[in-house]
């Protein structure tokens, strides 16, 4: 490269600013009664969001600044060697710390007393939704000290979205969808277009997934729209639950609109465009309306690491319902189909996490309850199961399951573990919630 065409690299480049952060004045806290000061973190001069405002978490800018101090550093740092050896036996120092916890949280109130009673009942009939209800007295001091940091943590994630330029200040940031006969809060910020996003609310058709500005449009839309249920096949039925497979090349709109209606509801979602090389297998509950969206996930079609599963969601209002685990479920009879060992793409989120984990921990104590031999050997629990051997080994450490015993690792059979699962199937009865292998009709497509 020439000096000459250096410098003209150079020039093009943009100043360094000497300030990290950049605000805009004239936008405000929604928060009534705050004057956009300080910040959750203390890390802050002003704040823009109700995430990080301390008014609205009944705390003052100097408080928030006194809580952002060095050994709050310190503790993150010993949590993360407490959990770097989660999959070992815990050390002496670890079980200490878990005793301790224990201890601290044994300091929980039995109740609130009446007049803490009154003066949380006051508060919200004072402020109502505008600001936080009180948190002091309804738990031990250490869940509450957890909870604030968690907060606080996710106030700062924010911020850096905002100062990187993903999110604005108070715009930009969809707040809530109708979405069939729903209306749903929005948890993250998803990259509809500008014109879309400023307005804070969403109207979004439930069969196509067509996103519009007003309640007039979603009306004339529905009125003429035809869709009842998702494009592709429906490889799936029992009862009035259904699966349907979409290409995304075949059907790139309405998985393009999908993507972007996931990332809503998902932290670590980064697809929304790209979606030709991915299969979506989109769940949904049939009434005399049409097909409802429950949820779904989308695979690569072709995965070189034999991830099963690239992208799950379960839409908000049919949670804790039990379709997450069908999602989870489904994905493995399909793998178990195409006689491959499956697992999850990471980074899972959070929701994602807590349900492949308790899938995974149900999967081994149904087989550990229906083994009558007597080596248990990991390889065979996964070609059985179709999970990954390494999502076998995580789990049954977790569940203290997995010894070293003179040069071997043993896999125990905890009687306790599995009475108490027993039990818990024998409450559930005869659920609607479980896939049923006979319902699938689908051949796993060509050059998968």
């Amino acid at each position: 490269m020439s000096l000459k065409q250096s410098d003209k690299d150079l020039s093009h480049r943009p100043k360094r600013r000497r300030c990290h952060e950049t605000y805009n004045f004239n936008m405000k806290c929604p928060t009534p009664g705050c004057n956009s000061l300080g910040h959750l973190t203390g890390k802050h001069e002003r704040h823009f969001a109700v995430s990080g405002c301390p008014l609205y978490h009944n705390l003052s800018a100097d408080e928030c600044k006194v809580s952002a101090r060095p050994e709050e550093m310190k503790g993150q740092d010993e949590g993360n060697s407490r959990h770097a050896t989660r999959h070992q036996t815990p050390t002496s120092k670890q079980s200490r710390y878990k005793e301790q916890v224990a201890e601290m949280r044994k300091g929980r109130n039995a109740g609130l007393q009446k007049e803490q009673k009154d003066k949380h009942v006051e508060h919200r009939q004072t402020h109502g939704n505008t600001r936080e209800p009180l948190l002091e007295n309804i738990t031990s001091e250490y869940d509450l000290e957890l909870f604030r940091k968690a907060q606080a943590r996710a106030s700062e994630d924010l911020e850096k979205l905002r100062i990187q330029g993903q999110i604005t200040e108070g715009s930009n940031m969809i707040k809530t969808i109708l979405f069939g006969r729903y209306e749903l809060d929005t948890w993250y910020h998803s990259p509809y277009p500008e014109e879309y996003a400023r307005l804070g609310r969403l109207y979004v058709c439930e069969f196509c997934l067509k996103y519009m500005k007003s309640q007039t449009i979603l009306r004339r839309h529905m009125a003429k729209c035809v869709w009842k249920h998702p494009p592709g096949d429906e490889v799936y039925r029992k009862g009035a639950i259904s699966v349907f497979e979409v290409d995304g090349k075949k059907n790139k709109i309405y998985c393009q609109n999908l993507c972007l209606l996931a990332k809503l509801f998902l932290d670590h979602k980064t697809l929304y465009y790209d979606v030709e090389p991915f299969l979506f297998y989109v769940m949904t509950e049939a009434d005399n309306t049409g097909c409802h969206l429950v949820g779904y996930f989308s695979k690569e079609k072709n995965s070189f690491l034999n991830y099963n599963v690239s992208c799950i969601l379960t839409m908000p209002q049919y949670m804790r319902q039990g379709f997450g685990k069908m999602l989870i479920d489904f994905s493995y009879l399909l793998s178990k189909v195409e006689e491959k060992v499956g697992s999850p793409e990471r980074p899972l989120s959070d929701l994602g996490l807590i349900s492949y984990r308790s899938y995974w921990k149900e999967v081994l104590l149904r087989y550990m309850c229906n083994f009558q031999g007597k080596e248990i050997s990991i390889k065979e629990i996964s070609q059985e199961t179709a999970v990954n051997p390494v999502d076998i080994v995580s789990t049954l450490q977790s569940l203290q399951m997995l010894k070293y015993w003179k040069g071997k690792h043993l896999v125990l059979k905890r009687q306790d573990l599995i009475d108490e699962w027993k039990a818990k199937e024998t409450k559930r009865g005869n659920s609607n919630k479980t896939i049923d292998p006979g319902s699938l009709k689908w051949t796993p497509p060509k050059g998968t």
